[in-house]
């Protein structure tokens, strides 16, 4: 590559006679070079082949492109020995992008929205913790899977509306002040024991009430009061 100065050639001298070396070096030092990326050396810092000549170099902080083994990227610095990756120009592979920082990163808009599309998967991931923080949280979606292996929700209010709610597991335990269950058609089967403790019990039925097991045992401190138009024993 032929060499581009980036200072004017002293007055009565033209820019055709003043030496010129090759990759981007002018007489002065100064750098401008295009270059492929060949290596990735340890401490951040990057070999790149201009035209023949191997150039070592760090990348900017406002190339945050990271760039990848074969890219073509532009090279530029005071001299040879203080080189600046600055952009990528041209990636060997355009699928696969990554934009990289070192330190914290933080997308503001003063202003406006800020908002992230994606035309096939979008992940989040966070090293030690993901945080989500609004006044209103929105999640539309056609299916969810939901894996977690504890979780803590506080809140005022849940609602809930569903066709069906299926809740398997080990041990289920409810601590309230007032439950209220209206359904048409109820159902509950215990394998062991099924035992109520209330101050008390008031049962109603519109049609019919049974009572039954192998042996039934019906006990009061004080008294038991059976009262029907027809009463059968035996």
């Amino acid at each position: 590559m032929n060499a581009t100065s980036l200072r004017s050639p002293p007055t009565g001298q033209s820019g055709s006679s003043a030496p010129r070396t090759g990759t981007g070096a002018s007489a002065e030092g100064v750098v401008n070079a295009l270059g492929t990326v060949t290596s990735v050396l340890p401490g951040g810092l990057y070999s790149v082949d201009s035209d023949g000549r191997l150039l070592r170099c760090q990348r900017a902080a406002s190339c945050l492109l990271r760039p990848e083994i074969g890219d073509l990227v532009l090279v530029s610095g005071p001299d040879a020995n203080r080189l600046y990756l600055t952009a990528v120009a041209e990636q060997a592979d355009a699928n696969t992008s990554r934009l990289d920082v070192n330190g914290d990163l933080t997308l503001a808009s003063e202003r406006g929205s800020v908002r992230v599309e994606s035309a096939a998967e979008l992940s989040l991931k966070g090293g030690t913790s993901l945080r989500m923080a609004s006044e209103k949280l929105e999640i539309d979606a056609a299916a969810a899977d939901c894996s977690v292996s504890q979780l803590a929700y506080r809140g005022e209010e849940v609602q809930v509306t569903a066709l069906g709610i299926r809740v398997i597991g080990r041990v289920y335990e409810a601590i309230v002040d007032r439950l209220v269950h209206l359904s048409k058609t109820a159902f509950r089967m215990t394998d062991g024991i099924d035992q109520v403790r209330a101050g008390h019990i008031d049962y109603h039925a519109e049609e019919m009430a049974r009572l039954h097991g192998k042996n039934t045992v019906v006990t009061a401190q004080d008294l038991i009061k059976t009262d029907a138009s027809q009463i059968h024993m035996g």
